[in-house]
């Protein structure tokens, strides 16, 4: 069943849908679960998963795991310290419209700082193809109404929510400095085991703050969801399929994030789709086609 899960594109549609499920959950327990408590609950629980099989590894790995410690930091504090902590606070005071909208700035992001930083170029239709995405993206949050952009107003989770989105693409593009030959485990525990070392005192100061977990059976399961799904899953899959596509391509599966958002919200909360979410998945998976389809450019050693 594993060798089914090889192909790249297959993990970033199951990663996405983990994913779309970080968020919807995020907004609903945030009345019961404080930011930095379930960003440091989330990755306590992934570590705990990973550890078993990324121990074995350790001995026979550690001189690749120390080499390599300068990006496995930059890396932890981005991809696990960061993004996921980030949204969570920014999901406390923006709706969620403004989040999804800013978050599909995700692969424009990406490519933005990969030519920045890397000199890496989309061709004309691998471009088409992020703007016809985008183009989905905005008639789903949008409702089919494009004068609704006038009326979103920028607030301070604005501003968290775009923190978030440079920190991923960072994250998502600094993948190829990570540690050559390092088995995933390994690595993704040493991400983790960062990540949490620097949210500790962060989830010390919030629950000196007087923000405490409110306990109860639905905190306790979406805690455990964003650990398992999202948390584990989610990056195992990410990282397998940055590797094989490369930063730009995968971050364009991060548009369909409204597309599960608004499946999960007709599955879970009754909500009838509409003509523009048609529309908008339409978009969102042609674009996805165009950009996925077109033949790599050759490339440089």
């Amino acid at each position: 069943m594993l060798s089914r899960l090889r192909h790249p594109y297959l993990l970033l549609v199951l990663t996405t849908l983990f994913w779309s499920g970080n968020m919807v959950l995020g907004r609903a327990i945030r009345d019961q679960v404080p930011p930095l408590s379930l960003a440091f609950w989330r990755w306590a629980i992934a570590l705990a998963l990973v550890l078993p099989l990324a121990l074995p590894h350790l001995r026979a790995q550690w001189p690749l795991l120390r080499a390599g410690w300068q990006a496995v930091v930059i890396l932890g504090l981005l991809g696990v310290g960061g993004y996921n902590t980030l949204a969570y606070v920014g999901l406390q005071y923006t709706p969620a419209t403004n989040a999804v909208l800013l978050n599909s700035f995700i692969p424009i992001a990406t490519i933005t700082l990969s030519w920045l930083f890397l000199n890496k170029h989309l061709r004309a239709l691998e471009w088409l193809g992020v703007l016809l995405s985008f183009a989905g993206v905005t008639a789903i949050v949008c409702r089919g109404d494009i004068a609704t952009l006038a009326m979103l107003s920028p607030n301070i989770g604005d501003l968290w929510m775009l923190a978030a989105v440079f920190t991923w693409a960072l994250y998502t593009i600094g993948l190829q400095w990570r540690p050559v030959g390092l088995n995933p485990m390994l690595l993704l525990a040493a991400f983790t085991l960062v990540g949490l070392t620097a949210l500790a005192p962060a989830y010390a100061w919030e629950i000196a703050q007087g923000k405490r977990i409110v306990v109860s059976a639905g905190s306790l399961a979406g805690i455990a969801y964003t650990g398992i799904f999202p948390g584990f899953l989610g990056y195992v899959f990410y990282n397998r399929a940055v590797a094989e596509v490369g930063a730009s391509k995968a971050s364009l599966f991060i548009h369909l994030m409204p597309v599960f958002g608004t499946i999960l919200s007709a599955l879970f909360l009754d909500e009838i789709p509409q003509i523009y979410h048609y529309v908008g998945m339409a978009l969102i998976f042609g674009g996805i086609y165009l950009t996925t389809a077109a033949r790599p450019q050759a490339e440089t050693p």
